[in-house]
């Protein structure tokens, strides 16, 4: 099973938010993408255990945005 993660800066915050339509509660927050996606790969498993016991393997798809202003 495929599973896509979206994840977007928010530069007001400092933090990457990870979202996702296939996982039905999750939202994560941290200032590190590294240590988030570190984090998903706990947490996905178990929000999907508390949601049913599909024990299907997991594939993870991380999509990034992040939007930077410079000045001119």
């Amino acid at each position: 099973m495929e599973l896509v993660i979206n994840l977007t800066w928010d530069a007001d915050a400092c933090v990457w938010i990870a979202e996702s339509d296939d996982v039905p509660g999750l939202v994560m927050e941290s200032g590190s993408f590294d240590a988030l996606i570190e984090r998903l790969r706990f947490a996905v498993p178990e929000l999907l255990e508390l949601n049913g016991p599909d024990k299907s393997p997991l594939r993870l798809s991380f999509i990034s945005e992040r939007h930077e202003q410079v000045a001119m």
